[in-house]
C-alpha cells in the first residue's frame, strides 16, 4: 500500500485525538459542564450510597449484559448504548481521579492513602467499560486490584527499578529498543484507556506527545530499521497503540511494510480487555492490510472474558489476525492453577491462543504484585498433562539489566544413568529415555550443567 501523506495531529473528523489530555467528562449531557455521573447527586438514595457503602449493582463473576445496562443507567444516565458502544466516548469518559473514582466505589483506608499527598509517576485511568467489570464493594477483586492505586506502591523494595529490564540501554533512537539481532520494539506511544498499577514502563506512560513530534519521532525509529536490514519483526507497543487513531496506525503500518526486509509485523495491546469497543470495522479494515500481522493482547484475569471481550477477539481473528495472550503473574490475583485454567481456557474459546506467563518486571512499588518463581513453576506443573498444551504459555523471567526473555520449566529432567536419562511426568512417575550417543563435542558433563536447578 502507498504511504499516506499527512500531518500525525491532523486526524479525520470520526476519530477523537488518539493521545488526549485528561477529558473533562462533559459526555453526553445537555450542560457540557456537567458530569455524567455528577448527575446522581440529586438523588442519592435511588443511585449512589454513601462513600463508605458501595453501589448496589448486581453482580457475577463475569459481568452480564443485564448488570452492564444497569451500571450504565445508574452513572451515565444520559449516555445511549450507542454511546456506551463508541470508543471514543469510552476514551472521553475515562476515570482520572480520587474524586471520580470514589463515585463508583467504596475506597478502602489503603486505597484513599494512594492518593494522599504524593503524586504517583504512574497515572490513573479507566475506561467506564472496564470499570463496571469490578466488584465496588470489595477490596480483593482481581481486577480492582489491577488497577485502584494501593498504599504499597509507596514501597520500594530490593530489586526494583525504575526500568527492570533496561529498555532505555537497548534503545539507539528514542521510542525504538533494539535487543534481540533480528526484531525490535516500536514504542508509538505513551498512552493507554487503561493503566495496570503493574505496568513495566511505568516510568514513561501517561504523557501525551503532540501529535507533530510523534511523527518525528516515529520517522526517526522507521529511518533506524531502514538502514538495519537484519531487522526482519517489529512490535509495535507501548502505551497501547491502539488507542491511536485508524489513520495514524493506517499511516504507521503502511511505513514498516514498505520495508523490504520486514516480514512479519506484530502489535501488543490489552484494547480487547479494557475497551472492546475499539475493534471497529474500520480498524479492521485498515489491519487486513498488513498480513502476516500478529498481535499479542494482555489478560490478567478470567473475569476480563466478557460477551464483548469475546466479540472483539472473533472479529479480529475472523480478519486473520492470529491472536496470542501475554498474563503477568500477580500475587493473590490469578496465582493459581484453577485461575490460570480458567483464562486460558476461556482465551482459547474465543480463539486466543496462550502465549507468555510472564513473572512480574520489577518495578518500584510492586512487591505486594510479586510471586514467587515457584509459584509459576508449580502452576506450569498444574496445567502440564492436566490440560491441552495450547492452554499453556511458556513461562519466562524477563531478566533485568537487558537479559531477555528466560525461560523457566519445571525440574522434570532428574538426570541421567549411564546412557538413559530420567524423566518425571505429569503423575510424578519416573521413565528412563534411552539418548542417542553424544556428539564428540559434547562435554560428559554438559547435559547436568544445562538442567534447571530445582526450587
Amino acid at each position: 500500500m502507498g504511504t499516506i501523506t499527512m500531518d500525525l495531529v491532523t486526524i479525520a473528523e470520526s476519530e477523537p485525538d488518539p493521545e488526549p489530555e485528561p477529558p473533562s467528562h462533559s459526555g453526553h449531557v445537555s450542560n457540557a459542564t456537567t458530569p455524567l455521573y455528577a448527575v446522581q447527586e440529586e438523588d442519592s438514595a435511588s443511585s449512589f450510597l454513601s462513600v463508605s457503602g458501595a453501589p448496589s449493582i448486581n453482580r457475577s463473576a463475569s459481568l452480564t449484559p443485564e448488570a452492564q445496562l444497569e451500571f450504565r443507567k445508574r452513572f451515565f444516565p444520559k449516555a445511549k448504548q450507542s454511546d456506551w458502544n463508541n470508543w471514543h466516548w469510552q476514551m472521553r469518559n475515562r476515570i482520572h481521579s480520587f474524586e471520580q473514582l470514589e463515585r463508583f466505589i467504596a475506597l478502602t483506608d489503603d486505597e484513599r492513602a494512594a492518593f494522599e499527598g504524593r503524586a504517583s509517576t504512574l497515572p490513573l485511568s479507566m475506561t467506564p467499560y472496564y470499570l463496571s467489570l469490578l466488584d465496588p464493594s470489595s477490596a480483593d477483586d482481581p481486577i480492582r486490584r489491577c488497577i485502584v492505586p494501593s498504599a504499597s506502591e509507596w514501597t520500594r523494595s530490593a530489586g526494583e527499578d525504575d526500568d527492570p529490564l533496561g529498555e532505555d540501554d537497548d534503545s539507539p533512537v528514542p521510542g525504538l529498543v533494539h535487543r534481540y539481532p533480528d526484531r525490535v520494539l516500536f514504542l508509538a506511544t505513551n498512552m493507554c484507556s487503561t493503566y495496570c498499577r503493574y505496568c513495566t514502563r511505568s516510568r514513561m506512560v501517561g504523557t501525551a506527545t503532540p501529535g507533530s513530534a510523534r511523527k518525528q519521532r516515529w520517522t526517526r525509529c522507521i529511518e533506524y530499521i531502514r538502514q538495519h536490514a537484519e531487522v526482519r519483526d517489529v512490535l509495535i507497543s507501548g502505551g497501547d497503540p491502539l488507542t491511536l487513531s485508524d489513520d495514524e496506525i493506517d499511516w504507521l503500518l503502511g511505513e514498516l511494510r514498505s520495508i523490504e526486509h520486514i516480514e512479519i509485523l506484530r502489535i501488543g495491546t490489552k484494547v480487547p480487555a479494557v475497551m472492546p469497543q475499539r475493534i471497529t470495522d474500520r480498524l479492521l479494515s485498515v489491519l487486513r492490510r498488513y498480513h502476516p500481522l500478529f498481535i499479542s493482547v494482555h489478560f490478567a484475569h478470567p473475569n476480563e472474558l466478557t460477551a464483548d471481550c469475546k466479540r472483539a477477539c472473533e472479529k479480529l481473528a475472523d480478519a486473520g489476525i492470529p491472536l496470542g495472550s501475554q498474563t503477568v503473574l500477580l500475587k493473590g490475583i490469578n496465582d493459581d492453577v484453577d485461575t490460570m485454567k480458567r483464562l486460558f481456557h476461556g482465551l482459547l474459546r474465543q480463539r486466543v491462543r496462550p502465549y507468555y506467563l510472564y513473572q512480574c518486571d520489577r518495578i518500584p512499588g510492586s512487591a505486594h504484585f510479586t510471586a514467587p518463581v515457584s509459584k509459576g513453576l508449580d502452576i506450569i506443573r498444574g496445567l502440564r498433562g492436566h490440560t491441552t498444551g495450547y492452554a499453556i504459555p511458556q513461562y519466562v523471567i524477563d531478566a533485568p539489566h537487558g537479559g531477555g526473555k528466560i525461560p523457566l520449566l519445571p525440574h522434570d529432567c532428574l538426570g541421567r544413568e549411564g546412557g538413559e536419562i530420567l524423566l518425571r511426568n505429569y503423575t510424578d512417575r519416573v521413565f528412563r529415555y534411552t539418548d542417542a550417543p553424544a556428539s564428540p563435542d559434547f562435554a560428559e558433563g554438559d547435559a547436568a550443567n544445562a538442567e534447571f536447578a530445582p526450587f
